[in-house]
């Protein structure tokens, strides 16, 4: 794993009116680590994704990707850099198949503007292949068909099949049974594996400690401390989930009030 950060947040701060929803947030993430970013409802996580995903603009501070400063102003930006999300709906076309969704919107075509069907599904088999993906029967079965595990997966397959360096997923087991978030916690242990930064949110601790490398509190909007897994508890995790003070306001009443996420 590398020790230099290829995403890496400083000062991270943004408000909608007079909602504060992030402080003066720090993060970061390296290849072939998982990083799991947890925090109470409210507490900022989902407004800090959507500002690397370039759905917000920070207010102020800096994002850093392989060491640059870099300005992400939309998701077309995240994606030519590599960052990929995987949102909790998974923005899958039920009606269509696995294929058909891996390249929703960047089709291949021959010069008669004719789909390369067998190319398509080549790469499709040998994506899902490559993250040991067996659970699948078909590439052309419609994805309304699959079960939710089977739905998640292709969903990342979806996320690192256009070179993307940074996967971000957005509670990946939530609403799954036991052995679909098996499937899917082996599947991100894969994606690490393989050298890609990911970056885990989800409110279950048992998944978080089962795969996470290092761990990221966020409280009221505020960045509370970073974990190593294999040095901390799940009761340290929750203690700084929900009574945390602001490291970077130690000592200082923290009044602020649940914020959206």
């Amino acid at each position: 794993m590398s020790e230099t950060p290829i995403l890496q947040l400083r000062g991270i701060s943004k408000s909608f009116g007079s909602v504060q929803a992030l402080a003066d947030v720090d993060f970061e993430v390296r290849d072939g680590e998982v990083m799991a970013l947890v925090g109470d409802n409210g507490a900022g996580k989902s407004t800090l994704i959507k500002c690397v995903a370039g759905i917000h603009s920070p207010d102020s501070g800096e994002i850093l990707f392989e060491g640059k400063p870099v300005h992400i102003s939309s998701p077309k930006d995240a994606g030519r850099l590599g960052i990929e999300v995987v949102y909790q709906d998974l923005a899958l076309c039920d009606n269509l198949d696995v294929v058909q969704n891996m390249y929703l919107g960047r089709e291949e075509r021959d010069w008669l503007w004719r789909l390369k069907e067998p190319l398509m599904e080549q790469r499709t088999a040998e994506t899902l292949r490559s993250l040991s993906v067996t659970t699948i029967r078909s590439i052309r079965q419609p994805v309304a068909s699959l079960s939710g595990g089977q739905r998640q997966s292709v969903a990342v397959a979806k996320a690192v099949q256009w070179n993307s360096k940074v996967v971000i997923l957005d509670e990946p087991t939530a609403a799954l049974g036991v052995a679909q978030t098996r499937q899917v916690l082996e599947l991100v242990k894969r994606l690490a594996d393989q050298g890609l930064a990911v970056v885990l949110i989800s409110h279950n601790l048992h998944d978080v400690f089962e795969v996470a490398t290092r761990i990221t509190v966020l409280r009221l909007g505020r960045d509370v401390g970073v974990y190593e897994r294999e040095k901390t508890t799940q009761q340290e995790v929750v203690q700084a989930i929900t009574a945390g003070i602001p490291t970077k306001v130690a000592g200082i009443p923290t009044t602020a009030p649940e914020l959206a996420s």
